[in-house]
């Protein structure tokens, strides 16, 4: 079970955001939607390795922490969007420099194999 911020100790607030970004898809979820807003299914064609219940699982965490919103619109059939709310925006570069980040590691790496070298360290 997660915790609450109120029962979370001040002196680690790196861990405390990592236990609300924690997972595996969530900064992905949070990339996805600083463009704009989108509906169930264009999440998931967009992160084409997560499930539905993950996703589901996922949003649904964000939502409860504050930096998502759900919006279901009462018609046939029904339609469900998420976007980020203000505390999800603020997300923004941090979500944006991570990718930065992956993708430069990622070519680090991908150099080290090509030259024969060891992974970096």
């Amino acid at each position: 079970m997660r915790s609450r911020v109120e029962d979370s100790p001040d002196q680690c607030a790196v861990e405390f955001a990592m236990e609300i970004l924690g997972g595996r898809w969530k900064l992905a979820i949070l990339k996805q939607l600083v463009t704009g807003t989108h509906r169930f299914g264009e999440l998931r064609r967009a992160l084409p390795g997560v499930t539905q219940r993950m996703l589901t699982r996922q949003l649904r965490e964000l939502e409860e922490d504050g930096l998502v919103s759900r919006t279901v619109y009462r018609e046939v059939p029904p339609r469900v969007e998420y976007a980020l709310t203000d505390v999800g925006h603020s997300l923004d570069a941090i979500t944006e420099e991570l990718d930065k980040w992956g993708h430069w590691y990622r070519e680090r790496v991908r150099d080290a194999a090509a030259s024969g070298s060891r992974p970096p360290v």
